[in-house]
């Protein structure tokens, strides 16, 4: 056994019935591969972290004197922005036939695009430093498109089913120690009153980590896919470039209409968003109640780096084991999370300004983050397993798509609501969240996970 096999199996435990249907070739390489994946995954979730839009950009865009309107524009175009252009790139992503490349592109797209982030932060200020990375931001969510696109397909062709999510909670347990580094680091160099020189250090930081993705990823031995359509003959390509652009758009909706169990993933998928948008609900929550314990920028980094810390490896092995169930279970913790912090809330003479107010608030926002690494874990997990091939791509592309179409929907419902009241911004996520759990348990299982969870005899 090689130092790489021994270092691989060390970190996964290997599914050898699920290695052994992969061609011998792929076979030999799969602890190679996986810890390739795994170390670009995990410098990828780093960077997210100095580019961060819930935490670093706005703390940024303050520190710059950036209006307060574009502020609120960061999350969807981060978010939305990465999902919504899949369905249309994925005719051209599908003539790849080495999908790495398109990743290694997107990779360096994001380097460029964090590098001009930093620049801004360094030489602008007002209005026109936040016009100038709001665009930065934009082309970063293109970058992170084809990422998102090519990497479920790349990992899908080299690591058998049964360590694909291992894969994915060691990356997410690495970026957890990178963020709690990033931010210890950020309380001692300015605190509270850190200002935009320092944070485009930072950014520039996370400009090198892509590079660094880029150059890891490289380094994937990709088994060639399916011949490209281009193959047919340049003449040919171009007559036809016209209907194959309609046909795909008549077969991605045609996917949603007739193939019942991606359709259902889609759904239950838009009803799980109670993790990722009600953590900024949470901090507002507790500011207007009198805490300031998480008023810092170190504070906010931290909790979301103890969070995929610890929750990276559990949700990791939890999502080989079933993925359907770490989605649907994570969904309900989070739900009952908010609609008991909204229930302390209410109760009179409840103070954000106590010791034990503001570590409800710690807990709650804590925990949210927590139960968000385990879903966003074992949706990935569930996508790559559910197909193979190109309808593998299709699946991660289509899904993708629509919900950053849903993402605007319902963070758009929620954000009016907020208007009337967080709590009842909160409440309305929770009670999503727990359709979506009753939802959740009927999608089919698609895991190669045998008998008890992880950690039971």
């Amino acid at each position: 056994m090689t130092s790489t096999e021994r270092i691989y199996s060390a970190l996964v435990r290997r599914d050898r019935a699920s290695e052994s249907d992969l061609p011998a070739p792929v076979r030999a390489d799969v602890p190679r591969n996986g810890l390739r994946l795994v170390w670009a995954n995990a410098l990828q979730s780093s960077g997210d972290q100095a580019v961060n839009a819930s935490t670093v950009l706005p703390w940024l865009f303050h520190a710059l004197g950036v209006p307060a309107a574009l502020v609120g524009l960061l999350v969807p175009i981060r978010e939305s922005g990465s999902m919504l252009p899949q369905a249309l790139l994925t005719p051209l992503i599908l003539r790849v036939r080495y999908r790495k490349w398109v990743f290694v592109f997107g990779a360096l797209v994001q380097a460029l695009s964090v590098a001009v982030m930093a620049a801004t932060a360094a030489l602008a200020q007002g209005l026109t430093a936040g016009v100038v990375i709001v665009v930065a931001l934009a082309v970063f969510s293109l970058g992170r498109c084809l990422c998102s696109v090519s990497s479920k397909d790349v990992q899908g062709r080299t690591v058998p089913g049964g360590e694909r999510g291992q894969i994915n909670g060691l990356a997410t347990t690495a970026a957890g120690l990178v963020a709690i580094t990033l931010g210890v680091g950020i309380r001692v160099l300015g605190g509270e009153d850190l200002d935009a020189g320092r944070l485009a250090w930072v950014l520039a930081g996370g400009a090198a980590l892509w590079v660094a993705v880029a150059w890891v990823y490289a380094g994937v031995r990709e088994p060639a896919g399916e011949t490209p359509p281009s193959s047919e003959g340049p003449e040919e390509d171009s007559d036809d470039e016209p209907v194959r652009w309609h046909d795909w758009f008549v077969q991605t909706l045609r996917l949603l209409r007739e193939d019942r169990s991606f359709r259902h993933f889609v759904t239950v998928r838009g009803l799980l968003l109670v993790s990722a948008l009600s953590p900024p609900f949470v901090v507002t929550l507790a500011t207007r109640s009198g805490t300031t314990d998480l008023s810092g920028l170190g504070g906010y980094v931290i909790a979301s780096g103890v969070a995929a810390l610890v929750g990276g490896r559990l949700s990791g092995r939890l999502a080989d084991w079933s993925s359907r169930r770490l989605m649907t279970f994570g969904a309900a913790i989070a739900s009952v999370i908010i609609l008991v912090l909204v229930l302390v809330v209410s109760l009179p003479g409840f103070s954000g300004e106590s010791t034990w107010g503001s570590l409800l608030f710690i807990a709650a926002y804590f925990l949210l983050t927590l139960t968000h690494t385990g879903i966003r874990v074992g949706r990935k997990t569930y996508v790559i397993d559910m197909a193979e091939g190109d309808l593998r791509t299709t699946y991660v592309a289509v899904s993708n798509s629509a919900m950053g179409l849903i993402l605007l929907v319902v963070g758009g419902v929620s954000s009016l609501l907020a208007l009337l009241g967080v709590e009842w911004a909160l409440l309305f996520l929770a009670v999503l969240g727990l359709v979506g759990v009753v939802s959740g348990g009927r999608l089919p299982e698609v895991s190669r996970g045998r008998g008890p969870a992880p950690g039971r005899p």
